[in-house]
């Protein structure tokens, strides 16, 4: 038990087992092409709570709150993301610029 091996710094795991001072957490640590369960006890001021899960909650909860205003409004809403698509087109003006065209120099053969 203590401080984990710098391998797992950084590392998201779950938990299997808690106890008085150390947490029982299981990580995935690639070796060559494979990659393993290890199961670790780590004492609890080396760990912290993940995240990651926040953002999906945050979105469930303004989803729902949509499809309630929808359903009032009697509307169907569609609440999937969507990809950015892409950008906007536009017109590139040259001004006094004069085109400056590009040939490919003549080929030589040298003997």
């Amino acid at each position: 038990m203590g401080m984990p091996h710098k391998v797992y710094c950084g590392r998201t795991g779950r938990v299997f087992d808690v106890g008085k001072r150390a947490i029982g957490v299981i990580f995935n640590k690639r070796v060559r092409t494979t990659v393993l369960p290890k199961r670790l006890h780590v004492r609890f001021e080396h760990l912290r709570k993940s995240r990651c899960h926040e953002e999906f909650l945050r979105r469930i909860r303004d989803n729902d709150k949509k499809k309630a205003e929808a359903k009032k409004q009697g509307k169907k809403i569609n609440v999937k993301r969507q990809p950015a698509g892409p950008a906007e087109g536009h017109i590139v003006e040259l001004g006094k610029t004069k085109v400056e065209i590009l040939n490919p120099k003549p080929w030589i053969q040298v003997y």
